[in-house]
């Protein structure tokens, strides 16, 4: 390490040592996190030894065989089985207030209400013991504490803890911003879901779950309602010891920026956009070579997790996220869960069906869930088989729709689009009940004007700019 980075580092080290807001385990693991970015550790990919991963790598799913079809082996598979949440995401995005997973998504059900009636329905099935862990930031802790409590009666364990708190660095002396007054919220960040593994542990939670019996985790984001229990996918990994799984699903042109999986030098990694040299973007993006993106949908033994994060191995990838606050240049390193897949052992990728992948990142997504393409079943999320187009309506929402409480007064009923093939609307349209929408449609309002599309309208394969024009 070169001299002027010790020295930055001792500095760093006594600045975090005299942070009293956070505990002596994030101040280790965020000095740590900083020494590694400051070595210039950062893996540089070369090019021409990247491989496409093989099928014995990345596994197709409908290679993988079923699941026991036997109640009995199922309850023994399900209860060596944990579901974690990443739930430390506000819905500021599409203007709310608290935490993301509180929106509702449909039939007056928030994301957390299904991810806890689809647990609820396989412990009651199976008579097993699945418990829920919610692992919540600073941002989202106290909010969610109080919306679990609705839960008390359900047959599922809920637990909550909270990702590491870290203080932003300031750019120009690698100073926490917190040391330098800044002691509120701006201060500080949490660093991202590949915090997720030492969280789990210095939570205490990870020794309590193998104390259970408990052998996997299934992490996945509060907001892809397509992320449910998978038994096919357990099985696989319980029969050939698989200490780490990343679902994949093939890329269409919408996920030209997700992370990929690779085999590199014998090891299967993840490959993120960041981390590709500029000339050779493009060829990322494209999805002839790169034919898979990751889900987020991941499966890990915790029994491996201890093993790696005692042993201080899960040296990720850091995504520095440059912000400033009140003026002042700062930083944000960050790591991602799906980068860990490299530190495991016999880590394997499974190409996925596109079902197990339905974000909802924004109210363009929200519409799709909320109409007829989609049921809901036990708090499953199931899409209509009446639809027989396989890839969904691409849908483009001018800024009157971004916030929900926006997109929900515009639509009396949520319009039908079964027969949809893409939707562009621009401007301030309203939307009449019982609405239908059929293949290419483009909607748009001039400026001022106000464009109400009236009751029961069935629109085909048109460019909508006055009521005239339906």
């Amino acid at each position: 390490m070169a001299a002027v980075d010790t020295e930055k580092l001792s500095k760093l080290q006594s600045a975090a040592a005299g942070l009293n807001q956070i505990s002596e385990n994030e101040k280790a693991g965020f000095v740590s996190l900083v020494s590694h970015y400051l070595s210039g550790e950062a893996q540089q990919i070369e090019w021409s030894k990247i491989q496409t991963p093989t099928d014995d790598v990345v596994v197709p799913y409908d290679s993988m065989e079923a699941a026991p079809e036997d109640p009995a082996q199922t309850k023994s598979l399900l209860d060596k089985l944990v579901v974690l949440k990443l739930n430390g995401g506000l819905g500021t995005t599409m203007g709310c207030t608290g935490p993301k997973s509180v929106i509702e998504v449909r039939n007056g059900l928030t994301f957390l209400d299904l991810i806890v009636k689809q647990i609820e329905s396989l412990n009651s099935k199976y008579g097993c013991d699945v418990p829920l862990l919610l692992m919540n930031s600073f941002n989202t802790h106290d909010d969610t504490l109080k919306i679990v409590e609705k839960y008390a009666n359900s047959n599922i364990q809920i637990h909550t803890f909270n990702q590491s708190q870290y203080p932003r660095l300031v750019v120009e002396d690698f100073l926490p911003l917190p040391s330098k007054g800044q002691t509120g919220k701006d201060g500080w960040y949490p660093p991202g879901h590949g915090d997720v593994f030492p969280s789990l542990r210095n939570s205490g939670k990870l020794d309590a779950l193998l104390s259970q019996g408990k052998e996997y985790v299934f992490v996945a984001n509060s907001d892809n309602l397509g992320a449910v229990v998978d038994l096919k996918i357990l099985h696989h990994l319980i029969k050939h010891k698989n200490e780490y799984c990343m679902e994949v699903t093939p890329k269409t042109l919408a996920d030209v920026k997700g992370g990929t999986l690779i085999s590199y030098e014998g090891k299967v990694q993840l490959l993120e956009i960041a981390q590709v040299p500029d000339e050779h973007v493009n060829e990322f993006k494209s999805i002839e070579k790169f034919k898979i993106f990751n889900t987020n949908n991941l499966w890990v033994n915790l029994s491996a997790i201890k093993r790696l994060v005692e042993a201080d191995a899960l040296k990720m990838e850091i995504i520095p996220n440059p912000k400033e606050v009140a003026g002042v240049k700062v930083l944000q390193l960050e790591t991602a869960a799906g980068a860990a897949i490299r530190f495991f052992n016999h880590a394997i990728g499974v190409n996925v069906p596109r079902s197990r992948f339905l974000p909802v990142k924004a109210t363009s997504d929200l519409l799709l869930v909320q109409s007829d393409l989609y049921t809901i079943n036990d708090g499953f999320v199931l899409r209509n088989s009446a639809r027989t187009n396989p890839s969904n309506p691409s849908i483009e929402l001018g800024p009157e729709f971004k916030k929900v409480s926006d997109f929900l007064s515009r639509f009396k009923s949520i319009p039908s689009i079964l027969a949809l093939d893409s939707l562009k609307i621009v401007g301030d349209v309203w939307f009449g009940a019982g609405v239908v929408l059929k293949g290419k449609v483009s909607i748009t309002a001039d400026p001022g004007v106000k464009l109400e599309i009236p009751d029961g309208a069935v629109i085909e394969n048109k460019e909508v700019k006055s009521v005239g024009d339906i």
